[in-house]
């Protein structure tokens, strides 16, 4: 039964080689993440209205394929950024996610690049052990990962405030400081239990989602207000916003924020407050200066498909829908026992969790699946969702939120 909703969910088109049959092993993902979305569900009664069916944990796996059409290509992630690497002992995962990654393969290379970026670090990854390679592209500030690195944590939680009753989830304030996929989505789940969430963004570095699908950004984002600010000329206010919060999401490493006065260690708590923060490897020891996309932090959790010799990625980018499902319970479960907490969450211990459920053992023959797109549920419904607020439109809006909730 897990298989068949794997296979039907989208899931099989972004998992196993480009062409030939799918890999349905990692089935247990999909059913624990739909226990995960029921318990939400369940704690915030969010209920489906006239315009809008079910939540459904596939969607949330495999959207972002139905809009973009990427497709399963085998140790090359869905969305392209992300290689597994054979190196001279095995194997490792390099992202190169940002404009400027590709700039600074020369140095980890330790070498000048005449040919394709890809084709140079395949040509030079047998010289070196993985273990050599990761440690290197994390010294320059790559996201790179070792298949099964990180073990299984659940989400830390521990106390900062004081609690209260649990509030009315119409009346929560959420700011979203986070960007991509994982933040947004959790923040994207709070929205549509009632909550008022506010996309905090940078006007020199905006959420690069916005570079992107623009119909992806507008699925995570749309109905949120849109809040741009520097936050090296404007912490004053910054501060009075995030002090006003219910909701706090962080999705950036420790020290980012620390650098503006802006973390949780550096504000007062409002009574009853939660503040999450998600990052890739956590929020200490060394893996707290480590950068981590979704599809590096599924490698070195564990999560990925194929065989030893030949891994493969699990999904798109899984790690990151994956921990903005457990993030959002994780909140939810915080704010109806009074909240008062931080809650510590990473993608890398997230796909640890849910690559410790196992494989699936399939006949050795299954029936073989094109690599097309399936997209979840109606696709309608990702169509017709309005496009998110432009960059710094709801400022105004926001102010005075803060201002009725902190007074002046």
């Amino acid at each position: 039964m897990i298989v068949d909703d794997w296979a039907q969910s989208g899931l099989a088109a972004l998992t196993g080689e480009a062409t030939g049959r799918p890999d349905l092993t990692r089935a247990p993902v999909l059913a624990r993440a739909r226990r995960t979305l029921a318990t939400f569900v369940d704690i915030t009664d969010t209920s489906p209205d006239d315009r809008r069916p079910p939540l459904d944990a596939a969607e949330f796996l495999s959207g972002r394929s139905a809009l973009t059409g990427h497709t399963r290509n085998g140790g090359v992630s869905a969305g392209g950024a992300s290689r597994l690497i054979e190196a001279a002992d095995g194997w490792f995962a390099l992202s190169l996610a940002r404009p400027d990654d590709h700039e600074t393969v020369p140095a980890l290379l330790e070498s000048d690049i005449t040919i394709d970026t890809w084709a140079a670090v395949r040509q030079a990854a047998p010289r070196k052990p993985a273990a050599d390679w990761v440690a290197r592209a994390r010294l320059l500030g790559l996201a790179a990962a070792m298949p099964g690195e990180c073990a299984p944590v659940e989400p830390i939680v521990v106390p900062r405030g004081t609690s209260t009753a649990p509030p009315a989830w119409a009346d929560l304030l959420v700011v979203d400081l986070s960007s991509l996929w994982a933040g947004p989505l959790c923040t994207h789940l709070l929205m549509r239990a009632g909550a008022t969430v506010v996309k905090v963004e940078s006007r020199v570095r905006p959420d690069g989602a916005r570079r992107g699908n623009r119909r992806f950004f507008d699925w995570m984002n749309s109905g949120k207000l849109s809040y741009a600010a520097d936050f090296n000329e404007d912490t004053p206010r910054l501060r009075r916003l995030l002090m006003a919060a219910d909701v706090v999401l962080e999705a950036s490493r420790p020290r980012a924020l620390r650098a503006h006065g802006l973390s949780a260690d550096d504000l007062p708590a409002r009574p009853g407050q939660v503040w999450a923060r998600i990052t890739g490897h956590g929020s200490t020891g060394p893996g707290a200066d480590w950068i981590g996309f979704g599809d590096d932090a599924a490698v070195a959790g564990g999560l990925i498909a194929g065989t030893p010799t030949a891994p493969m990625f699990c999904g798109d980018a899984i790690a990151d829908p994956l921990t903005g499902l457990e993030t959002a319970t994780a909140v939810a479960t915080a704010l109806r026992t009074g909240g008062g907490v931080r809650i510590d969450i990473a993608l890398a211990r997230v796909a640890a969790t849910y690559a410790a459920l196992g494989v699936i053992d399939l006949p050795a023959d299954p029936p073989a699946e094109p690599p097309a797109v399936s997209p979840p549920r109606a696709p309608t419904e990702i169509d017709l969702i309005p496009p998110a607020s432009e960059l710094g439109a709801d400022n105004p809006a926001v102010d005075a939120i803060v201002s009725r909730r902190l007074g002046g």
